[in-house]
């Protein structure tokens, strides 16, 4: 899927988001994070913030690389919260004019910067951050270890990287699993999604001591159901205004997504992680088997 593809999907979905999903004051496009502290769905939107910024040591003055920031409110959050000096980037013009608008109506430009970039090769120095923050974005990478790569080079030496993401459960899957794992990733154009092994091993080659990845679903099933019962309820009507028109493919395939996401949840096809890794102090080189070459420069 190309990056055309990618910022297509999010200029025709911005409206289904807003409806279905975004609460005013946290534009968020993910998934929440549900415990005692967060019983419904806008603090569940927050819970998921603080649980990634305590894991990743995010205080104030940390220099925070938000990528693939979406409308920005992570990286608002960030700021407003944890007094963090945050930057925001996606290749998605329309987010990044939203989100600048809203850290001027927030008065936060002295904290947060945005820009139109792409997370897998930055304009910035080589270690520009003390974080770099990835929440349910790099599963639209074609490119993962890519990713991994550039992170590594953006970080500073004790710097740490973490995700929220969707994990595959194995690879290969039952048929059923991979049916509905693809018809759920190809309606939210994710090429597809890796496996904590997958992950591990990008993050080894790029550089990072190691790759922690935690299994939270237990924590995030609430709201996968939710988004599930509120795509089902109107899938009537979504059909009918694809059927004349009204709506474009794009958006039919982000509204059946919305409920095969947790169809394939249930069979045990993915999970939701969390991942942290370190950047080391001292960086430890190795030789590369050609297999792990070949997977470093593709």
């Amino acid at each position: 899927m190309s990056l055309h593809q990618l910022i297509e999907y999010y200029e025709k979905t911005t409206f289904d988001y807003s409806v279905a999903w975004l609460t005013r004051e946290n534009p968020a496009i993910h998934f929440g994070y549900y415990d005692e502290q967060a019983r419904v769905h806008k603090e569940a939107l927050l819970r998921l913030n603080e649980v990634m910024a305590d894991w990743a040591g995010i205080s104030a003055g940390t220099q925070v690389l938000d990528a693939g920031c979406g409308l920005g409110a992570g990286t608002i959050w960030l700021a407003k919260a944890r007094k963090a000096q945050a930057t925001g980037i996606s290749p998605v013009p329309d987010q990044i004019n939203k989100a600048r608008g809203r850290a001027r109506e927030e008065r936060l430009t002295d904290l947060v910067q945005f820009e139109e970039a792409d997370y897998h090769q930055t304009p910035f120095p080589a270690q520009s951050f003390d974080v770099v923050w990835a929440c349910e974005s790099l599963c639209h990478s074609p490119a993962k270890h890519a990713f991994y790569q550039e992170a590594f080079r953006l970080l500073r030496p004790g710097g740490k990287l973490v995700i929220a993401e969707y994990i595959r459960s194995g690879r290969p899957l039952s048929d059923r699993q991979e049916f509905l794992l693809t018809d759920w990733l190809q309606g939210w154009v994710i090429p597809d999604i890796d496996t904590r092994e997958e992950h591990q091993s990008y993050a080894r080659l790029a550089g990072f001591s190691e790759l922690t990845i935690r299994d939270i679903t237990s924590h995030t099933r609430v709201s996968h159901r939710n988004l599930y019962h509120q795509a089902r309820r109107w899938w009537w009507l979504g059909q009918i205004l694809a059927a004349i028109r009204v709506r474009t493919p794009v958006q039919h395939g982000n509204h059946r997504g919305a409920f095969r996401q947790y169809e394939a949840l249930e069979e045990n096809a993915w999970f939701y992680g969390l991942g942290l890794a370190e950047k080391p102090v001292s960086p430890k080189y190795c030789t590369l088997e050609p297999e792990e070459k070949a997977i470093k420069n593709d």
